[in-house]
Protein backbone atom coordinates (compact mmCIF):
# COMPACT_ATOMS: atom_id res chain seq x y z
CA UNK A 1 0.00 0.00 0.00
CA UNK A 2 2.73 2.43 0.95
CA UNK A 3 4.66 1.37 -2.48
CA UNK A 4 1.53 2.39 -4.35
CA UNK A 5 0.37 5.91 -2.91
CA UNK A 6 4.44 6.94 -2.93
CA UNK A 7 4.27 6.04 -6.43
CA UNK A 8 1.27 8.01 -7.49
CA UNK A 9 2.18 10.75 -4.87
CA UNK A 10 5.45 10.85 -6.77
CA UNK A 11 4.29 11.18 -10.34
CA UNK A 12 2.60 14.01 -9.28
CA UNK A 13 5.61 16.03 -7.97
CA UNK A 14 7.96 18.61 -9.52
CA UNK A 15 10.77 17.16 -6.59
CA UNK A 16 10.20 13.60 -6.00
CA UNK A 17 12.99 13.05 -3.72
CA UNK A 18 11.30 15.14 -1.29
CA UNK A 19 8.03 12.69 -0.67
CA UNK A 20 8.46 11.14 2.30
CA UNK A 21 5.89 8.33 3.35
CA UNK A 22 5.09 7.47 7.29
CA UNK A 23 3.13 4.40 8.26
CA UNK A 24 1.23 4.82 11.08
CA UNK A 25 -0.63 1.58 12.15
CA UNK A 26 -3.81 1.35 14.62
CA UNK A 27 -6.18 -0.93 15.72
CA UNK A 28 -8.12 -0.65 13.08
CA UNK A 29 -6.84 1.42 10.64
CA UNK A 30 -3.41 2.56 9.29
CA UNK A 31 -2.46 6.13 8.59
CA UNK A 32 -0.15 6.97 6.05
CA UNK A 33 1.47 10.54 6.26
CA UNK A 34 2.61 12.20 2.65
CA UNK A 35 5.04 14.61 3.40
CA UNK A 36 5.89 16.70 0.30
CA UNK A 37 8.31 20.00 -0.83
CA UNK A 38 5.93 23.36 0.22
CA UNK A 39 5.90 24.24 -3.02
CA UNK A 40 4.61 20.81 -4.27
CA UNK A 41 1.62 21.15 -1.56
CA UNK A 42 -0.34 22.79 -4.24
CA UNK A 43 0.00 20.03 -6.43
CA UNK A 44 -0.75 17.08 -4.00
CA UNK A 45 -3.91 18.89 -3.22
CA UNK A 46 -5.25 19.95 -5.96
CA UNK A 47 -8.28 22.31 -6.78
CA UNK A 48 -10.91 22.33 -3.96
CA UNK A 49 -8.69 18.80 -2.56
CA UNK A 50 -9.83 16.76 -5.63
CA UNK A 51 -6.35 15.41 -6.38
CA UNK A 52 -6.19 14.20 -2.83
CA UNK A 53 -9.68 13.02 -2.35
CA UNK A 54 -8.53 10.72 -5.51
CA UNK A 55 -5.50 9.63 -4.04
CA UNK A 56 -7.89 8.67 -0.86
CA UNK A 57 -10.01 6.81 -2.30
CA UNK A 58 -7.31 5.03 -4.72
CA UNK A 59 -5.91 3.55 -1.25
CA UNK A 60 -9.36 2.49 0.22
CA UNK A 61 -10.20 1.16 -3.09
CA UNK A 62 -6.88 -1.28 -2.36
CA UNK A 63 -7.22 -1.65 1.04
CA UNK A 64 -10.80 -3.47 1.17
CA UNK A 65 -9.01 -6.38 -0.46
CA UNK A 66 -7.60 -6.80 2.59
CA UNK A 67 -10.43 -5.49 4.64
CA UNK A 68 -8.25 -2.69 6.52
CA UNK A 69 -9.21 1.27 6.85
CA UNK A 70 -6.69 3.43 5.32
CA UNK A 71 -6.50 7.32 5.84
CA UNK A 72 -4.47 9.39 3.91
CA UNK A 73 -2.62 12.46 5.22
CA UNK A 74 -0.88 14.95 3.79
CA UNK A 75 1.56 17.28 5.88
CA UNK A 76 4.01 19.80 4.11
CA UNK A 77 7.38 19.49 5.99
Amino acid sequence: MKQLIEYLVKELVDDPEQVDISEVPGDEATTYEVRVAPDDLGKVIGKQGRIANALRTVAKAAAMKHKRKVYVEIVAT
